[in-house]
């Protein structure tokens, strides 16, 4: 598999470089979750990254290099809406107004 040394800006990583293993299409993914353990023991907080374009390529929109900006709200990134997929939470239904 290859990967890609791909620089993270912002946050706890800002600065760093880490080896990024890409995907089928040379990309790396659009979103990179780095979980933190807690001191504590509690659960692990998670640091939320999302793909950039560091350089521009030669044409117009396209980069052959990312690196990852830091989300401190760690937003859910746009999931795929296919026709089979499950809604995430099911719909309220209406009371029944009908007298018994």
């Amino acid at each position: 598999m290859k990967s890609e040394e791909t620089p993270f800006e912002g946050g706890p990583m800002d600065g760093r470089v880490l080896s990024v293993l890409l995907g089928i299409t040379g990309h790396p993914p659009k979103t990179y979750r780095i979980p933190v353990p807690d001191p504590q023991g509690g659960p692990p907080t998670v640091l939320v990254y999302h793909r950039v374009p560091r350089t521009p390529g030669a044409r117009m929109g396209l980069s052959h290099r990312w690196k990852y900006e830091y989300d401190p709200e760690g937003r859910q990134t746009r999931r795929l809406n296919w026709p089979w997929s499950k809604p995430d939470a099911t719909p309220q239904r209406k009371p029944d107004t009908t007298d018994e």
